[in-house]
């Protein structure tokens, strides 16, 4: 009687000590838990703060300078602004006067952009398509790797590669003279900007349900027709942000056009013109721009000018899903 007491006492002494600690755990969870809401606040907050915090940097480079502990404007009153707009010239060092023009670099921007964009948007969503709906086994493995193995490519190398393969290229097919130009540019940042594409691209399709293609399938649709009657519209958000991620990769690249286009400030009247872009005119000349001159602070203004490029991107774009979500439900 005595031992099967003993046995008796012990699993409740063990169930009473799993629930103390139990209650423990808990106590000490409830403690954390607003800590732990106040920490992903504070990180959902944090991407804001950081973008603001740039813009500010950016924004004082440009605008002020700071001598004897007192802030003084800069720009304001020495940038002709029109000119800075409007003007095609862009000569930061010449001894008989500073033009500071941007119109070449803009226009060699968008020239790039909008032809490397020619190129990948229909690559990447091709692609996407193809890997997420036509793709499978083995070979859907192996050109996820090759697509990744792109993007992982550093942009000093896609550099070497239009510089040493496109250009002499491009000068046997066309007969250009010069074989780092518009068209060596595009095609270098739309094989940077096609894996971008292809990943979100995918993603986004693997999204839509099953049970809308085994709707379309049923209905008699080929598996093309299920693709752009079905899949395009119910993934076009994401096949969207797709697109624009690629155009955000072909504005911001740096070294590969500036290695690629020919870095002329022009604006370029056909695709075998050499030209020169926002970004590269800011790496090649941050450099020797002395710290605090009007040379300086104005490549900082060309940095205000991609930040205000990127916002106008993004805004068009929200407003042409909106669009469409507008008429889908009118």
């Amino acid at each position: 009687m005595a031992s099967s007491n003993v046995a008796d006492v012990r699993p409740n002494r063990k169930g009473s000590a799993f629930q103390s600690f139990r209650q423990l755990v808990d106590s000490v969870i409830d403690a954390c838990e607003p800590i732990v809401e106040w920490m992903i606040r504070l990180s959902g907050w944090s991407a804001i703060v950081f973008v603001l915090a740039i813009f500010a940097f950016v924004f004082a480079q440009a605008f002020f300078v700071f001598e004897n502990d007192s802030m003084i404007p800069s720009l304001w009153t020495k940038l002709d602004f029109v000119e800075f707009f409007t003007s095609v010239k862009w000569r930061p060092t010449s001894v008989v006067r500073e033009q500071y023009g941007i119109v070449a670099l803009l226009a060699g921007t968008g020239a790039v952009t909008v032809t490397s964009m020619l190129i990948a948007v229909p690559l990447g969503l091709g692609a996407a398509v193809y890997v997420s709906e036509f793709c499978h086994g083995k070979t859907k493995e192996t050109l996820k790797i090759i697509i990744e193995l792109l993007a992982a490519i550093p942009s000093v190398v896609w550099g070497f590669i239009g510089v040493a393969v496109l250009g002499p290229l491009i000068i046997d097919v066309t007969g250009s003279p010069i074989g780092v130009n518009v068209l060596n540019a595009s095609l270098i940042l739309a094989l940077m900007s096609v894996p971008v594409i292809v990943s979100v691209g995918e993603d986004s399709l693997k999204a839509v349900p099953d049970s809308y293609r085994e709707a379309a399938e049923a209905l008699g649709a080929s598996k093309w027709e299920v693709v752009y009657r079905v899949l395009f519209p119910a993934a076009k958000n994401g096949l969207l942000a797709a697109v624009l991620l690629g155009v955000g990769r072909a504005i911001g690249e740096t070294m590969a056009v500036l290695m690629a286009s020919g870095h002329k400030a022009q604006i370029p009247g056909g695709l075998l013109d050499p030209a020169r872009t926002l970004t590269a005119t800011i790496a090649a000349e941050m450099g020797e721009a002395p710290r605090g001159g009007d040379h300086y602070r104005v490549l900082f203004l060309i940095g205000i000018v991609l930040f205000a490029l990127t916002f106008l991107v993004n805004l068009i774009a929200d407003v042409v899903v909106k669009g469409i979500k507008g008429k889908q439900n009118g």
